[in-house]
């Protein structure tokens, strides 16, 4: 299917970027909506789309972005919901206003996005969602407790839009990449310094740039996956979780994050 049309939420930088870029190279007009002026402004002129300035805590934005687009573009074909932070740390280090935070962007965010464009799509008998959890959304690491669950939440959110929101002609994709290049950790909030050391180098050290999780994504969403996973280790990793009894699942997990803390512990301290 062809997006004529697309409104992408934090669409100024990282994988909303690179999203926004891929989808106007194949012809669709791009409207960036992003809290920062700056960066949504320079990637909408270098795509020629258009800049809304946009909280995902604000559902005033949010409304004004439906309706910019209904009066200057008749609607919209496709919403991503991918504005998003990062909060890392143990749990009984995550501040109750860390959490207040990362759930009012993550997960409250993707449903003011939805609720702003629901009738948009439903005037028009048609629409597309695309929400951009994680890997933490069915992989649960420690020290990532917060992330997790707001990530968890996006997707039983996701499936949940699937069932209602099909009747009435719109479709609803969660794609769950795994760590990439990108400045995710640039926001990041962080409790605990060992979390945010392994959290940088896990995504600076990746081999997968923001460019090649939008097109593993974009060409997911063309052949319409409904759960879209970029990363063949994550896929691997879902299919055990499901498949396998659990407590086999989490010895096999419990390996993998003791491998993590020997490599994070045999690290240089300073990624700055």
């Amino acid at each position: 299917m062809t997006y004529r049309r697309v409104f992408i939420t934090g669409g100024g930088a990282g994988l909303g970027q690179a999203l926004a870029q891929n989808l106007a190279a194949g012809g669709a007009q791009v409207c960036i909506g992003d809290v920062d002026p700056l960066t949504g402004q320079a990637t909408a002129d270098a795509i020629n789309g258009t800049f809304l300035k946009c909280d995902v805590r604000k559902p005033e934005d949010l409304q004004n972005a439906a309706h910019w687009l209904q009066t200057n573009w008749q609607g919209v074909d496709l919403v991503i919901n991918n504005a998003g932070v990062a909060q890392m740390g143990p749990l009984d280090a995550t501040t109750p206003e860390d959490w207040q935070w990362i759930i009012d962007i993550n997960l409250m965010g993707v449903v003011r996005t939805t609720q702003a464009f629901t009738p948009v799509f439903k005037q028009q008998s048609h629409g597309t969602f695309l929400n951009i959890a994680s890997m933490s959304a069915i992989l649960h690491l420690p020290n990532t407790g917060a992330y997790n669950a707001t990530k968890a939440a996006v997707m039983a959110l996701s499936e949940t839009m699937m069932l209602e929101l099909e009747p009435h002609g719109i479709k609803t994709h969660v794609a769950c990449p795994s760590f990439f290049r990108t400045d995710l950790a640039k926001n990041m909030r962080a409790s605990d310094d060992s979390a945010e050391r392994m959290t940088k180098r896990l995504v600076e050290r990746s081999r997968l740039g923001a460019d090649d999780i939008a097109t593993a994504i974009l060409d997911s969403l063309a052949r319409g996956d409904k759960h879209i996973l970029p990363h063949p280790k994550t896929k691997q990793a879902w299919r055990m979780k499901r498949f396998l009894p659990f407590e086999r699942y989490l010895a096999g997990l419990r390996k993998q994050v003791a491998a993590l803390d020997a490599r994070m512990a045999s690290a240089p301290k300073d990624l700055s």
